[in-house]
């Protein structure tokens, strides 16, 4: 049971790290990321990679994966509200982040196709011992989960998040006192585009083999429900709903054991309208969710 613990603890820390990007670019920045799947793709695929065939080290293919992510994201955002209004932006990102999968899928050179990646390597794997591993992992994953909240909440605090809030809320008011706001976006979509591509690695030490079926749609609505339950622009809320989506997730597999006649179809579609009937209860009860944004106080 203790390990079973710990293995949740780190699914929910890399799962509440993705959701904390999310609420950066789409919370505080109003930039919807519909390509989210993609992008954690990319950054589950990039550290891999860098290991297994660059021969990085784990630091280095972490950093690498952050890299490449944000740039890619920096890119998308860029070229597209360039062209194109910020009503088109959601739905170029989904067909960006379908793309990528389709990469993975089909370019067996580089990714092995359907077979997936295994053997990635984890941090100091060959250092610590196996039983103790996990406890190390969860150490890991806990530190890299409170290092991303301390980073985005110094930067909802600091001149640039209040600058993302006035683009949020009307850009054309943002743009008239003379601010770029495409620059703003630029930024807004690569920085969490980083942090989805350290999401990313975590995957892939965690599990330590990816394959496109582990990149499904389903990612992205349970990043949208972590947002959504945790309440928008909140990063701890984020946590919250993130632990809360993976708690609902990871407990409704002892419905088995509760009710015997049940198969594995019947109990995953379960386990989804639990889940859909939470995020039902909690908009209607709770709408704000579980948090508020923060907000600059000032002083009368």
């Amino acid at each position: 049971m203790t390990s079973y613990l710990v293995l949740l603890g780190i699914l929910v820390c890399f799962s509440a790290i993705l959701a904390l990007a999310l609420n950066f670019q789409w919370g505080l920045g109003g930039m919807v990321n519909f390509g989210l799947t993609g992008f954690y793709a990319l950054g589950a695929y990039a550290s891999a990679l860098f290991m297994l065939k660059g021969g990085a080290n784990s630091f280095f293919a972490v950093v690498g994966a952050m890299a490449v992510v944000a740039a890619v994201c920096g890119l998308v955002a860029f070229i597209t509200l360039r062209v194109t209004e910020e009503d088109y932006f959601a739905i170029v990102t989904l067909g960006v982040g379908e793309m990528l999968r389709l990469v993975a899928l089909n370019e067996d050179w580089l990714t092995k196709g359907a077979l997936g990646l295994t053997g990635v390597p984890r941090p100091f794997g060959d250092r610590i011992a196996p039983e103790y591993y996990q406890y190390f992992l969860l150490a890991l994953a806990v530190v890299l989960l409170l290092a991303t909240l301390w980073f985005l909440n110094a930067v909802a605090r600091s001149p640039f998040g209040r600058l993302m809030r006035a683009v949020r809320e009307d850009d054309v008011v943002a743009a008239t006192l003379g601010k770029n706001v495409l620059w703003v976006r630029v930024r807004i979509f690569a920085i969490g585009g980083g942090i989805i591509g350290l999401a990313g690695s975590m995957h892939g030490f965690y599990y330590q083999y990816i394959d496109p079926t582990q990149f499904s749609n389903i990612v992205l609505a349970y990043g949208f429900m972590a947002v959504i339950a945790g309440g928008r622009g909140a990063h701890g809320g984020a946590i919250f709903g993130a632990a809360a989506v993976m708690a609902l997730l990871e407990g409704s597999r002892f419905l088995k054991d509760l009710v015997p006649a049940l198969d594995s179809d019947q109990l995953a579609a379960i386990r989804i309208i639990i889940i859909g009937v939470g995020l039902i209860a909690l908009l209607i009860y709770r709408p704000q969710g579980f948090l508020r944004e923060y907000r600059l106080k000032v002083s009368p």
